[in-house]
């Protein structure tokens, strides 16, 4: 068994872990946050009717010029902006927020706090 095999498992027992006591409302959508080596993505999800309310992620069109010269952490913030900004356009003003098994540091921190910045509540 390789050490990505163990990280990877690692990983997904937080992941379960935390998903067992998050779950979105239709008044409080979950907002999940997926991280990968380069971009970052963010789903806001009804889970009773289990549909996506909204989505932003650092490839989204909106963003593409913005992105370029920054740095991780102030993407991910950007990408929080933009979620929570289409989170308000589909009348969504509160949150439970899913760190997806991710340490709450760094760029899922930044994504949290660029939300926080537009006017979501969590």
């Amino acid at each position: 068994m390789g050490t990505v095999n163990k990280k990877r498992d690692q990983h997904k027992r937080r992941k379960k872990r935390v998903r067992k006591k998050v779950f979105g409302t239709t008044e409080r959508p979950r907002m999940s946050v997926f991280r990968s080596a380069k971009h970052i993505y963010v789903q806001v999800i009804d889970d009773r009717a289990g549909r996506t309310l909204a989505s932003a992620s650092s490839l989204s069109p909106e963003l593409k010029d913005e992105l370029s010269g920054l740095s991780k952490k102030d993407a991910a913030k950007k990408v929080g902006l933009l979620a929570a900004k289409h989170c308000l356009d589909a009348k969504v003003k509160a949150v439970v927020f899913d760190r997806n098994g991710f340490m709450y540091a760094g760029r899922i921190a930044a994504v949290a706090d660029g939300a926080r910045e537009a006017g979501l509540k969590f």
